[in-house]
């Protein structure tokens, strides 16, 4: 064998493994119980994601910037205490159904349920004690690792026994998860990841400067308690038209009624194309580091929300806080109070069927 022959596949082989992913697991801590989570480092040429069994969270995701300088850019702590005194569900999967229902209640086959109330009146993120806030089992599996949570009958008011399955896997650039659940009775479930992103790196700089688009022609209105009012309204001529690349924070401040709701910009636009097909749900550009982020989604709605009810609150021994629109969240989802909507796309889950989403979050960069 020639040198140069040798050459060419050592340096084949060291491409080859540059590319290829690796998952390492770590202790991260205790629950007051005792209960022992793990944090899973996935790393894939141009990313490197954490991700731990409470709540099966995002901890962290890291990517480089223009110059290469690779940086953490969502919001998290340092260690498991500032996520169990946590309030805002950083990098959670919110469920049994994410974002709020009415009064918590809703109606299958004319059987009413009432869930668990924890947001004024409403039900959000899945009630009192939702997914967030409970330990996940995890195994590892090509390029990530897959997170696995059974809800029994009549956990936070939901009927049925929901199996639920998201898988984390990074490749090239990009965080991909997948979601897969079933019931053995009716139920409803609008599964969703809950990271605040700063695509800057510096989580005391806000979002406001960033540029965000959004192929969405319609939102869904809500009232004062953020319950949507059944409308499809056209974003055109309003604050909440995305559809060309606009500087967040050019018009947050509006004598808009909807954003004074909100305090910001918190509601759900109305993606196109068909709900379970791949589609953009959004896209943010930093100008200043350069990282464009693109959300792709089968889901039928996207929730921008600009980090409004973020104020500082310290958490944990490091007494970590984040201030008000420091990061933003792009929440693929089924509309909000879906099930007592029945002109939006239906969230009821069957026996015998098994429901599958894809969220996608890539990762490139602008130059200057």
């Amino acid at each position: 064998m020639t040198k140069s022959f040798a050459k060419v596949i050592l340096l084949t082989m060291t491409t080859a493994m540059a590319a290829h992913s690796s998952v390492t697991k770590a202790a991260f801590g205790n629950t007051p119980d005792g209960t022992a989570v793990d944090i899973y480092t996935l790393k894939a040429e141009g990313i490197e994601a954490q991700v731990m069994t409470y709540g099966a969270r995002v901890v962290s995701i890291k990517t480089p910037d223009r110059d290469g300088k690779m940086t953490k850019i969502v919001l998290g702590y340092s260690a498991l205490d500032g996520y169990l005194e946590d309030k805002s569900y950083l990098g959670a999967i919110v469920g049994r159904y994410g974002n709020r229902i009415a009064f918590g209640k809703f109606s299958i086959d004319g059987q009413e349920h009432q869930v668990t109330i924890n947001d004024g009146p409403n039900s959000l993120h899945g009630g009192k004690v939702g997914f967030d806030k409970l330990i996940w089992k995890a195994r590892e599996v090509a390029d990530g690792v897959e997170m696995t949570l059974v809800s029994k009958d009549g956990d936070q008011g939901y009927p049925g026994t929901l199996t639920a399955h998201v898988r984390y896997t990074v490749h090239h650039g990009a965080l991909r998860i997948d979601y897969n659940m079933s019931s053995d009775k009716p139920t409803v479930v609008n599964l969703t990841n809950h990271s605040y992103f700063n695509l800057s790196g510096d989580s005391k700089k806000t979002i406001l400067d960033d540029v965000l688009t959004l192929p969405a022609d319609k939102f869904t209105p809500v009232d004062a308690g953020l319950i949507p009012t059944g409308e499809l309204a056209a974003v055109e001529g309003t604050p909440f038209d995305f559809r060309k690349a606009t500087v967040i924070g050019s018009r947050i401040n509006e004598d808009n009624q909807q954003l004074k709701y909100g305090l910001g910009y918190d509601l759900n636009w109305v993606l196109r194309g068909e709900n379970g097909v791949v589609k953009t749900a959004g896209q943010v550009y930093d100008p200043i580091s350069g990282r464009v982020m693109t959300v792709t989604t089968t889901e039928p709605g996207v929730q921008f929300y600009s980090g409004n009810h973020l104020d500082g609150t310290k958490a944990g021994k490091a007494q970590e806080g984040f201030e008000k629109n420091t990061a933003l969240c792009l929440e693929t989802q089924h509309f909000p109070d879906s099930p007592n909507h029945p002109s939006f796309p239906s969230t009821v889950l069957r026996p015998g069927e098994t429901r599958h989403s894809t969220t996608t979050f890539t990762f490139t960069t602008h130059a200057r």
